[in-house]
């Protein structure tokens, strides 16, 4: 492990500030400047220093102006893997001054069709895998017959001039068309700015202390938002950035050690998955730094920090506002808590009735300041509904613990109302999880005549795990311990996996409307 003795690129106590440039792409040239011949993107394929990467997208930028007719504000789609092309198109195009659309890999037909229909893509890039289905998708649509298609295997910039083009850009100017994930009905687009992406690059320096000696990893798809903002983390602090084509959780800490990695982030069921892996004697023999996390079970904290000998801390935001709050290395471990707001954001916690929750009550988390999106795209009601008065209501409960900061209790949507009681999914997904046998949880409510609704749990078990009506009834016994009796699971369903959306967050629309497995009945006991 790293003792962590080089100097932070941006010091905690200037996380607040401003960062020295206005665009994503005025960072890249002076990164390209200061550091040209240090690496910069380390894929599967290959690396790429700062220098080359700044060259590469200024002649893609250049070709997209020239022969794509791209103009400032046009969109351009990128439905791509894992591959260094995806960040090489995604700055070229805001080096051409257009707003890039990222696609999930995973869509077809119809999720491909309405992306490029609302986002009004004029191009798309993508490979050989997904040509075919682009290019059905612009036969059947007339919307969309004028959409180019460019494949990246050669993307035409040879010819072009190394230098960036001259527009104009500032610290507002629209960079991404992020559509959020989606779990009713088809997703909304954030608007993101330069600013936007900046600083959530910076407040991340900030807050983990990285410097040019570092080594940042990702494993998630690059539609995504995290391998977005760890290139401008890469960007912002000069380090190298590994992407792995995949998340692999048997193979992601070997990788780690490979590649001299010292910083990573993981969320959603990641934590438990790499957790769940066999221990072996090298898992210490790394030079992790910091790990940060979003979801870090409660009862494997401690757990995950004494395996692999590094700080895992919470981080919390959202698609909609970047970064809003986390949890320092003196916050106490295992707590649950989400720390406190990074210093460029205000929060509240919010009852109901819109006054502040007191300190144990549930409220719901509101926060304010920078980096946040300017809205929805095309969607002025949505963005009224959750942006009011400057203030972005994330529906996410939150309980201030004093003391130790924020604790998720769930969402304001995502509970259960068993007879006269409010029982909160997170919650009981919490302790579920906790048990040795159980991978992951997700916690539903499924209708009831006496008690209007009850809860059922879906348990993706350990391998080796019989799935079993007994194997479900321990399972429930071990949770009673930690829970009152009427959050304790009435139904229990196996799955060997979860439906999820982009952002890693369990599907649960879709696990209610497929076909249910074999469902384990346990009679309710009345409280």
């Amino acid at each position: 492990m790293s003792t962590g003795t080089q100097d932070a690129a941006v010091r905690a106590e200037r996380m607040e500030e401003a960062p020295p440039v206005p665009t994503l792409t005025a960072l890249l040239a002076r990164r390209a400047e200061d550091a040209g011949d240090r690496e910069f993107l380390r894929f599967a394929e290959g690396s790429w220093t700062f220098g080359e990467i700044d060259a590469w997208t200024s002649r893609l930028a250049h070709r997209l102006i020239e022969v794509d007719g791209v103009r400032p504000g046009d969109r351009v789609a990128i439905m791509l893997p894992n591959v260094v092309h995806w960040p090489v198109v995604w700055l070229a195009a805001l080096k051409a001054g257009a707003v890039v659309v990222p696609v999930n890999c995973s869509y077809q037909r119809a999720d491909l069709a309405f992306v490029l229909r609302d986002s009004g893509a004029r191009i798309v890039f993508t490979d050989s895998e997904r040509a075919d289905l682009v290019a059905e998708v612009r036969v059947a649509d007339d919307a969309l017959a004028g959409v180019r298609v460019i494949d990246v295997a050669d993307d035409g910039s040879k010819p072009f001039p190394a230098q960036a083009p001259p527009i104009p850009a500032e610290a507002e100017t629209l960079a991404n068309l992020q559509y959020t994930s989606g779990t009713t009905g088809f997703p909304k687009a954030c608007m993101l700015t330069h600013d936007y992406w900046l600083r959530l690059g910076w407040v991340c320096a900030g807050a983990t202390g990285l410097g040019p000696d570092d080594v940042i990893l990702t494993a998630q798809p690059y539609s995504y938002m995290d391998p977005q903002w760890n290139t401008a983390l890469a960007l912002t602090v000069g380090a190298p950035l590994v992407v792995l084509p995949r998340f692999s959780a048997s193979t992601f800490m070997a990788d780690v050690r490979r590649h001299g990695v010292t910083f990573f982030y993981v969320l959603g069921s990641m934590p438990t998955l790499l957790f769940k892996q066999p221990p072996t004697p090298e898992d210490r023999d790394n030079r992790l730094r910091m790990v940060f996390c979003s979801g870090i079970p409660v009862a494997l904290h401690e757990k995950l920090e004494e395996r692999w000998g590094a700080p895992w801390r919470e981080i919390y935001g959202m698609t909609e506002s970047g970064v809003d709050l986390f949890s320092p290395l003196t916050d106490a471990v295992g707590t649950g808590s989400l720390g406190g707001p990074v210093p460029t954001k205000r929060i509240r916690v919010v009852a109901p009735d819109g006054s502040e929750a007191p300190d144990g009550e549930p409220g719901e988390l509101v926060v304010a300041g920078k980096p946040m999106m300017t809205g929805y795209w095309n969607r002025p009601e949505a963005t009224e509904a959750i942006l009011r008065d400057g203030w972005l209501h994330t529906g996410d409960l939150v309980v201030r613990q004093s003391g130790e900061g924020l604790r998720l209790v769930g969402r304001i949507k995502d509970m259960v109302r068993r007879g006269g009681e409010n029982v909160a999914c997170a919650e009981v997904e919490a302790a579920l999880e906790r048990d040795d046998r159980v991978v992951a949880a997700a916690v539903v409510a499924v209708p009831d005549e006496v008690l209007g609704e009850e809860v059922k749990a879906f348990l993706q078990l350990r391998n080796g795990i019989p799935a079993d009506r007994t194997t479900a009834e321990r399972i429930r016994e071990q949770a009673g311990a930690q829970l009152a009796r009427f959050k304790v699971p009435r139904y229990v369903e196996f799955v060997t996996d979860f439906p999820r959306t982009p952002s890693e967050r369990v599907a649960k629309p879709v696990l209610r409307e497929r076909d249910p497995g074999t469902t384990y009945d346990f009679s309710p006991r009345r409280s």
